[in-house]
């Protein structure tokens, strides 16, 4: 071989060096058909802040005394759920997830003329039925953004008989949420940010089961409460 020919291959092979190490390094797309599984399984762990709107009646008790009451701060509790996907098409899926919520509500009751508190701290335990219609952007390589919505069925598992404040037992409202798709070489990480919106009125009025009267006020100062939720939440698919 002339060194004429041997320049030649030195130069060819210099200009695909670039090449090769391009895909050398190029990262490679995790499970290409995850999207196009009928169904699919997977399971979710989260943090939840629970809220709820309140409205009020204005009161008066015997001894002139208004009462009104707020939730100063989200308490912070845990969720855990199940997760079934049905494939619709390449942009939608209809997903069941039912879901375990525990947490509490701390209420601070006020009277208006004069700087009385009462503090009652409620455990806010619900069983959560949602169906989610969910809708996915194009995917990006690795990732793919998507925002899901639909209503829930709630049911509490958490009142306890002396409460000052009684929750009905079921609950109904909506849900929003989005997220993105991770796509890792064995499964897919899903981190969710949701907010969900009840739409029945909670405060359980008929409240006979008091003895002392004197805390009926505060159920008597709530004319109604929604409950209202954010979670961030983790789905492994």
């Amino acid at each position: 071989m002339t060194l004429k020919a041997i320049y030649s291959l030195v130069l060819v092979a210099i200009s695909l060096l670039p090449l090769s190490l391009s895909a050398q390094y190029r990262k490679p797309v995790n499970q290409p058909f995850a999207d196009q599984k009928l169904y699919h399984l997977g399971f979710s762990i989260g943090f939840t802040g629970h809220d709820m709107i309140l409205s009020h009646t204005g009161y008066t008790g015997d001894n002139g005394e208004v009462w009104f009451a707020e939730i100063p701060s989200y308490s912070v509790g845990f969720n855990v759920g199940l997760i079934g996907d049905r494939y619709l098409n390449e942009y939608f899926n209809l997903r069941l997830a039912p879901t375990l919520y525990l947490g509490e509500r701390r209420f601070v009751f006020k009277e208006q003329a004069s700087d009385e508190e009462y503090t009652a701290s409620l455990k806010s335990n619900y069983v959560r039925v949602p169906l989610l219609l969910k809708f996915s952007a194009p995917r990006m390589k690795n990732y793919r953004p998507y925002f899901v919505a639909g209503g829930y069925a709630a049911m509490d598992i958490g009142t306890k008989k002396d409460d000052v404040l009684r929750f009905k037992k079921m609950d109904y409202g909506i849900e929003l949420g989005i997220g993105c798709n991770i796509y890792l070489p064995l499964f897919k990480l899903c981190p969710e940010l949701k907010f969900s919106f009840g739409l029945t009125d909670l405060v359980e009025k008929d409240r006979a089961d008091i003895t002392d009267k004197d805390l009926l006020k505060y159920t008597q100062a709530l004319s109604s409460g929604k409950s209202r939720m954010i979670s961030l939440v983790f789905n492994f698919e």
